[in-house]
């Protein structure tokens, strides 16, 4: 039996997927018809819509600008203030058209609104009308558009020079962990939308400008033109042609103007709200009311002058009264304020008095801070000062390079004062527990010689806190002289960002948590997502993975090739359980990276070998089976392999040369756990670890 599908009816109406209320589409047409006036003649009904449509557009704008909050909810007010414009000139043009080619016929020659405009304002004298809508450009060209013009170059200008200082704000709270990453988004969007709307509305004012010296032309040639045709061309005497001309001339400069008085006050007012919250009504009323007794003084003034001999006394009176009335209703909102204030201060104290202290999650309270600066009130002008090397802008640059060369991303770094610090002195914390302190000198540069021999210039010796190495604290003034003896010399964020760098690598390996971990795997590659689902969980889990990149990062190895390190997991997951063993078999994966990062400029991998009688000795100090057996040497021979282990170092360090330790792959983790404790920057490598490729050079052996 054949299949009888149920017809679909998707497409049962044809036109059901078409937008009859396309906006673009209807702009675009509005734009369109704007053009047109300027061109094609239009009748006189066509000129009384487009004029109804302008008054009612101007309106429009006005109140939008009065109810609005904030300026930026109305950013696209440059947009509309220069389509009103275009519309108000094509009706200007076409307009013009029509009075010049009829104006002999009489006052309704341009429309029904332009003739009773002219007839309503002008009467019999049309020099009073000349006069009043002079009077109109003035008011509008030279207070209302000349001050919102010069308000909003001002907030151009400031809001474009302050905007270097709002964009540290947002990346101090950033770091600070004050705001989110969202938040810091949206914060900067603002940001950038705010400039933008200023700095366009600055290139807007010069729109009205424009506007009212293009209605003032359009009025004289009017005038002047019919005048001419209506005496030389209609054959009407002069009176008659300035009459008729005159009254549909001003008539038309009148109702363009008007329109543009109501755009130029929307845009003073959008201007002027910069900085307020609330319409405009709220943050008038609320900021006036705010203060009563100037209210009642106004009132006491305006009664004073309203008794004053030959003033009339019913306007000033009745003012009195009203501003009296409004200062006793601001007082008594103040009043009730003030007591609402008071009854919710009381309910937040406890039968005896004291304040009951707010509830917090639980939590909140188990919230720890992974990593944290604590600052000295002196310090704090490094997080919060306007200059180019902010100690904030340096930690986000530490996180980007700690994830770019070991491959981990670090998580924020809490940055917070501490009164009970000395001025200058900082203290980082991982875990909440201390890592390691500091001071140093905030207008001050340090200044270390390479060499380690005494610095000759004027200035405050201290130890480098993070190594430990003589140093001296010297005026921003000696700076190229430091440079011209070749030494060291940086500034104080630098000092600290280079203390938080090196306590972070020596604890990586506990930063790293299960959460980390799972993101590591997360943010891998599509391509290797595979690969993740084969190893994890079915050969190793997790939490197995966490230990084994652990102890990667506790050796200072760079854990950015994570596919390798999967794929040397999977690999030796097949014959051991072995953590320990796992990592060894994953370092010789990675004996490419190991080789190139501890080699030096030219290339060269210098070593420094175990003789065969100490690599005998550990071999025979190892105790128990599998993952029990431990190193059990004697304590004199421990010392004995830590002093000539040093001693070499040393010399080879006189020498300018950094080698690595090579052991066989059985002791090298248990050389290593003795080298960490007296020399944890020194690199420990199997022969499994060699590269075959990398250029070697032996220079000793213990």
């Amino acid at each position: 039996m054949a299949d009888n599908p149920t017809p679909s009816t998707t497409n049962a109406n044809p036109l059901s997927g078409v937008n009859f209320m396309r906006t673009d589409v209807i702009f675009a047409l509005g734009v369109v018809t704007i053009i047109l006036f300027m061109l094609i003649p239009m009748p006189p009904f066509m000129m009384d819509a487009g004029i109804a449509i302008s008054v009612t557009f101007s309106v429009m704008i006005l109140m939008t600008v009065l109810f609005i909050k904030t300026p930026l909810e109305f950013s696209s007010f440059p947009t509309v203030l220069l389509v009103s414009t275009s519309l108000r000139l094509g009706l200007n043009i076409a307009s013009t058209r029509l009075i010049l080619e009829n104006g002999h016929t009489g006052t309704d020659a341009a429309g029904g609104i332009i003739g009773a405009f002219g007839t309503l304002i002008i009467g019999s004298n049309y020099v009073i009308g000349a006069i009043v809508f002079a009077i109109l450009v003035i008011v509008n060209f030279v207070v209302i558009t000349k001050g919102s013009g010069r308000i909003a170059e001002v907030a151009a200008r400031f809001t474009l020079d302050a905007m270097p200082g709002k964009q540290m704000a947002i990346d101090s709270d950033l770091s600070a962990g004050m705001i989110t990453e969202d938040e810091a988004k949206a914060r900067r969007k603002n940001l950038e939308s705010e400039s933008t709307f200023f700095g366009a509305m600055d290139g807007a004012a010069k729109f009205v400008r424009g506007d009212a010296i293009a209605g003032l032309l359009i009025v004289f040639v009017n005038i002047i033109g019919g005048i001419v045709i209506g005496t030389a061309m209609q054959g009407m005497s002069l009176a008659e042609a300035a009459s008729n001309y005159t009254i549909l001339t001003i008539g038309d400069g009148l109702i363009s103007q008007l329109p543009a008085l109501i755009v130029s006050v929307a845009a003073g007012f959008l201007v002027s709200k910069a900085g307020v919250e609330g319409s405009s009504d709220e943050a008038l009323f609320a900021q006036i009311g705010k203060y009563p007794s100037a209210l009642f003084v106004s009132s006491g003034l305006m009664f004073c002058l309203g008794v004053v001999p030959a003033i009339p006394f019913i306007p000033f009176a009745t003012l009195s009264v009203v501003t009296g009335i409004f200062g006793y209703m601001s007082y008594q909102r103040n009043l009730l304020e003030q007591e609402a204030m008071a009854s919710a201060a009381a309910g937040q104290s406890d039968a005896g008095g004291k304040a009951a202290p707010a509830e917090e999650p639980i939590s909140k309270a188990l919230a720890m801070d992974i990593i944290r600066l604590e600052l000295g009130y002196g310090l704090l002008p490094l997080v919060q000062g306007d200059g180019g090397n902010k100690l904030t802008d340096q930690i986000k640059g530490l996180r980007r390079q700690l994830a770019e060369d070991m491959g981990y991303v670090l998580p924020a770094v809490r940055i917070q004062d501490n009164l009970q610090l000395a001025a200058n002195a900082y203290v980082v914390s991982i875990k909440e527990i201390e890592a390691g302190r500091g001071e140093v000198r905030p207008q001050m540069l340090m200044c270390m010689d390479p060499n380690g021999a005494p610095i000759t210039l004027p200035g405050e010796n201290t130890i480098e806190p993070t190594f430990g190495l003589p140093a001296m604290w010297i005026q921003e003034q000696y700076r190229e002289e430091a440079h011209f003896k070749g030494y060291t010399v940086v500034d104080a964020p630098t000092v600290i960002t280079t203390h938080i760098t090196e306590l972070i690598k020596d604890n990586m390996s506990d930063l790293l948590n299960y959460a980390e971990t799972q993101k590591l795997l997360d943010e891998l590659p599509r391509e290797y997502q595979k690969l993740v689902a084969d190893v994890i969980p079915g050969q190793i889990t997790i939490g197995s993975l966490q230990r084994i990149i652990q102890n990667l990062l506790s050796e200072r190895v760079s854990v950015r090739d994570l596919p390798t390190i999967l794929e040397g997991i999977s690999e030796a997951a097949g014959y051991t359980k072995n953590i320990a063993k796992i990592t060894e078999h994953v370092r010789s994966r990675l004996a490419r990276q190991l080789c190139d990062a501890n080699s030096d400029g030219s290339g060269v991998l210098s070593l420094l070998t175990l003789s065969p009688e100490w690599e005998q000795g550990f071999m025979e100090a190892l105790m128990g089976d599998g993952e029990e057996k431990q190193l059990a040497m004697p304590p004199s021979r421990l010392q004995e392999f830590i002093s000539r282990v040093r001693d070499q170092y040393d010399d080879l360090g006189a020498q300018g040369i950094n080698p690595v330790l090579l052991t066989s792959p059985m002791i090298r983790p248990y050389v290593r756990s003795v080298i960490e404790r007296f020399r944890p920057q020194t690199v420990v490598m199997s022969q499994n670890e060699i590269h075959p490729k990398a250029r070697i050079k032996t220079v000793g052996q213990v």
